[in-house]
This record gives structure tokens, C-alpha cells and sequence, in this order.
């Protein structure tokens, strides 16, 4: 322990410097300058956004289970994105709770990486998903190979890649390639963004290209071309479709901007950290974006299941044992009458033959 010599009333003592450390030992101890409240207001937020992920992403792995229409190839991604994010909130949701409960991470270092490494990789997954579910809606509408057809076996490779992929760029910190520490508030545990070490830095440097700006190019792409191919499609044979052009649009936008809200704050912090790690963030600025990007796992299920059209009819009869509505998301009368057509095109891979089907295939 390193001593410093202070001086009261012309008289020296020797002091330990630990005493002047801001920050305790997060396995020991909270912050000693943060006020306990700020660690319930985090374990009052992560008890909410978890409890509600749990609940969101079961009910969709359960409706799957006991429908049988709802496992079809094109929504093995969707249910695979439930399932991820489910273990996200099981793992990181429940332990970044209790940690916040008790305002500091007495758990150990051993669970400390188990919870950093676990909220990545599931968190990594999800975000993969979203990307090849993306990939998979412009295989079907653009038909980038012509008659190739998305079947059982691409849509199990798709799963493949995700996480095994995902899994190649979060194990590394596990083994020594930088390394997964508690946070800055003491409550969490993450890569090493603070590092000085030139190594450490080319792996978080490596980590934000392959697992940010890769998926978040591919939903951009992917999306680009389907909206392309709606305008066409608009101009061409439905002259008059300027409503379902709009709604489509919309729908594509709000999945980008879910994308960007959840993932950028989290992503552009690593990098800021990362390029300079000497910058003072005050602990409960520094753990925002991490705790930010968990609330994904609460809307993901909103936008990608709710508001499919299958989904949609199997979570009403599973809660209120009555079928739902054979009308319930028609856009127009015209719309309804090729909405099934559209619907078991996209479901079951088989290829539109008409154009007003290209407009449901982003819906449902």
C-alpha cells in the first residue's frame, strides 16, 4: 500500500493514499461518492425493462411452441431474436438488478465475466438477427438469385452464422484479447473500453466494425432495396398504392431508428472511451449506454413479432382462446383481398405473383 506524507499543525503523518480514491473495490463495496438512490433508481429500471423483456420474449418462444404454423423457416430469425434477447434480460437483466439492489457488484469477479460475456454474445445475436431477418425479407421480395427459394436449410444456416459469428468476436476478452471488467458505476460488467493497451484496442476497433457497422450496413442495404422495389412496383402496376408506399416506408424507417436508438449510444461510447481512455465520464453518464441498450430486448418484440400478422393472430388466441379477426390488419378492402396470398408468401417462402403482395410481405 502506497503511503503520501501530509502535514496538520507543522507536524507530519504518513497516510494511506486508498483513502483518497474516489472508487472502492466493486466487488467490496459501492462508489463512495454516489448516493444510494442512484443504484435504485438503476435496479428499479432493469427490474422493469426485464420483467417485461421475460415476459414479451417467452410469450413469443410459447406462442411458437403450440402453434405449429408460426415454424416456418421465415420466422425461424424472428423466434431466434426472441430467444436472445430473452437471455439477455436472464443473465445481464437479473444480475445488473441485483447488483444495482445491492450498489455494487458483490457477486465476484467470476460472475462479473460470465455476465459480460453472456449480455455481449446474446446482445450480439440479436443484433445478427436483425440484420439476416432483414437479409432474409430482401431475399424474398428482390429475388437477388432468381428462383432460389428461402427454405428450411437456409434459414438454419442464417441461424448458424449468427451465432457462431457473434460468438468468434465475444470470446476473445474471455481468453485475454482484451478482457471483460466491471463498469464505471460498479454495477455491471463489459469489454475494456478503458484500456491503454495497444492490443485491447485493435479488438474493440475490430469488435464495432463486425459486430455494429456490418449488421447495421446490411439492414440498411437490405431495407434500401426493398423499398426500391416498392416504388417500382408502386409506379409501374399500382399507380394509385401511394398510401401502402407511405406505411411500408414508415415501417422501414422505424426499424432503422430502433436499430440506431438502441445500439448507437452504446457503440459511439466504446469508441470515444476507447480513442481516449484518460477522459473523466462521471459514473452514471459512463453506465447509460449500456443499460440503454438493454431496453432493446423490450421493443425488438414489439416491432419485428407484434406487429406481425401471424404472430399477431396466434398471441390473440393463445390469451383469449378465441380466433382473431380474419380482417384485423387489412390495409384497404383491395389489400385484404391478396393479403393471405402475400401473407403465405412471405411465411413459407413461396415467391409473390402478385404485385400487391410485395407491400404485406414487410407488415406480416
Amino acid at each position: 500500500m502506497d503511503n503520501i506524507r501530509i502535514a496538520v499543525n507543522g507536524v507530519s503523518y504518513n497516510e494511506a493514499a486508498e483513502i483518497y480514491k474516489p472508487y472502492a473495490d466493486p466487488f467490496t463495496g459501492p462508489i463512495t461518492h454516489l448516493a444510494p438512490w442512484n443504484f435504485a433508481v438503476l435496479a428499479t429500471l432493469m427490474f422493469v425493462v426485464t420483467s417485461l423483456s421475460l415476459f414479451e420474449n417467452f410469450t413469443v418462444m410459447l406462442a411458437t411452441y403450440k402453434f405449429k404454423q408460426l415454424r416456418q423457416p421465415l420466422n425461424y430469425i424472428i423466434v431466434n431474436l426472441s430467444v436472445a434477447d430473452f437471455l439477455v434480460s436472464l443473465t445481464g437483466g437479473t444480475i445488473s438488478f441485483l447488483t444495482n439492489a445491492k450498489g455494487y457488484f458483490f457477486l465476484g469477479n467470476w460472475a462479473c465475466v460470465l455476465e459480460g460475456f453472456a449480455v455481449t454474445y446474446f446482445g450480439i445475436v440479436a443484433l445478427w438477427s436483425l440484420a439476416v431477418l432483414s437479409f432474409e425479407r430482401f431475399f424474398v421480395i428482390c429475388r437477388p438469385l432468381g428462383n432460389v427459394r428461402l427454405r428450411g436449410k437456409h434459414a438454419a444456416l442464417g441461424l448458424l452464422f449468427v451465432w457462431t459469428f457473434s460468438f468468434i468476436w465475444t470470446i476473445p476478452p474471455v481468453f485475454g484479447w482484451c478482457s471483460y471488467t466491471v463498469s464505471k458505476i460498479g454495477t455491471t460488467c463489459e469489454p475494456n473500453w478503458y484500456s491503454n493497451n495497444i492490443s485491447n484496442h485493435t479488438y474493440i476497433i475490430t469488435f464495432f466494425v463486425t459486430c455494429f457497422i456490418m449488421p447495421l450496413g446490411v439492414i440498411i442495404y437490405c431495407y434500401g432495396k426493398l423499398l426500391q422495389k416498392l416504388r417500382k412496383v408502386s409506379h409501374g402496376r399500382l399507380g394509385n398504392a401511394k398510401k401502402p408506399d407511405r406505411q411500408v416506408t414508415r415501417m422501414v424507417v422505424v426499424m432503422i431508428v430502433a436499430f440506431m436508438v438502441g445500439w448507437t449510444p452504446y457503440a459511439a461510447f466504446s469508441i470515444i472511451v476507447t480513442a481516449c481512455p484518460t477522459i473523466y465520464l462521471d459514473p452514471r453518464l459512463a453506465a447509460a449506454p449500456a443499460f440503454f441498450s438493454k431496453t432493446a430486448a423490450v421493443y425488438n418484440p414489439v416491432i419485428y413479432v407484434f406487429m406481425n400478422k401471424q404472430f399477431r393472430k396466434c398471441l390473440i388466441q393463445l390469451f383469449t382462446g378465441k380466433p382473431a379477426p380474419e380482417n384485423m390488419n387489412a390495409t384497404s378492402e383491395r389489400l385484404g383481398m391478396t393479403g393471405e396470398k402475400g401473407h403465405n408468401a412471405f411465411m413459407y417462402g413461396k415467391q409473390p405473383d402478385h404485385p400487391d403482395c410485395l407491400y404485406l410481405l414487410i407488415f406480416i
